[in-house]
């Protein structure tokens, strides 16, 4: 078992190592996908997160869509999206736009996640699955996988959206019980167990998915318990990835995680029970999603 980091907690910078670097990538790999999107006013989580893969999933023809425009309703303190308690009116037409890039750009397999919109009396479940039939209607072949907002842990809205048919429904906890109100701020760690649990008991062979950051401070006891919690709520598949400040702004990081410490937490996961773990620095939920499926 790696050492616990709970001594190494730290309020000042810490350096940038060498493991989380990355590319960008070449602008000629990267323009077909932004063309796409920028022509249609969609949006992408790789642009508004500023997601280190970005370069190289641009470059298969992939992106992770955001729906429901670009400003969030929450206010995580981890969170590049922007946030804002008056968000854009829906676009009538997004879910035939996302549709029409995913027959452009010929995906086999598609990621759906959006903003919290808490604004909405259904808080966006049913763009889910409006996209989704959307999608479906189109490229009848295309796999659709969701990562949705916890939508207040409101039955009908988790019901609305694993009824519209995605392959696997993800929902991240991010982090351990005793971090979630520092860094999530709006949610809970029950209330988004709970999400998962609900949609494993309304379709027992939807796969479900979840994410952990690491890097605010957790210790390896907390993120195996953390584990253990996601298992008895039948969650299958797992993420773990290094938790990078995107601005000033946002929470610092408390330590980096090493390339060998992913791997021990990986294999601790799979040890554990989860049918497929990713676990590395630059891990995030859509990185390589369909081979998790």
């Amino acid at each position: 078992m790696p050492h616990d980091p709970k001594d190494r907690r730290q309020s000042s910078p810490v350096s940038l190592p060498d493991w989380v670097r990355r590319p960008i990538g070449r602008a000629s790999e990267l323009s077909t996908v932004q063309q796409i999107i920028k022509q249609r006013g969609i949006h992408t989580i790789c642009e508004e997160g500023r997601c280190p893969n970005r370069g190289e999933c641009y470059a298969q023809q992939t992106a992770t869509f955001l729906l429901m425009g670009p400003t969030c309703t929450r206010a995580c303190a981890f969170c590049q999206v922007d946030k804002g308690h008056a968000p854009l009116p829906l676009d009538p037409q997004e879910p035939e736009k996302v549709a029409e890039s995913v027959v452009l750009l010929g995906l086999k397999y598609v990621v759906l996640t959006s903003v919290a919109r808490d604004d909405l009396p259904d808080q966006g479940a049913g763009w889910f699955a409006a996209t989704l039939a959307a999608i479906h209607s189109r490229a009848p072949e295309t796999q659709v996988e969701v990562l949705t907002p916890d939508f207040r842990g409101e039955y009908q809205c988790i019901k609305t959206v694993v009824q519209a048919g995605p392959v696997c429904y993800n929902h991240n906890l991010e982090t351990v019980r005793r971090l979630q109100g520092p860094v999530r701020r709006g949610a809970k760690y029950e209330r988004s167990l709970n999400v998962l649990r609900t949609a494993k008991e309304l379709n027992p062979q939807l796969i479900t998915k979840s994410g952990l950051m690491v890097g605010h401070g957790e210790t390896w006891a907390e993120l195996i318990e953390t584990l253990g919690d996601l298992l008895d709520v039948g969650c299958d598949r797992l993420t773990i990835g290094q938790y990078l400040r995107p601005s000033l702004d946002h929470l610092p990081v408390q330590r980096y995680w090493t390339p060998a410490e992913f791997e021990e937490l990986g294999k601790a996961g799979r040890e554990m029970g989860f049918a497929h773990v990713r676990s590395g620095p630059l891990v995030r939920s859509s990185y390589h999603a369909a081979e998790m499926v």
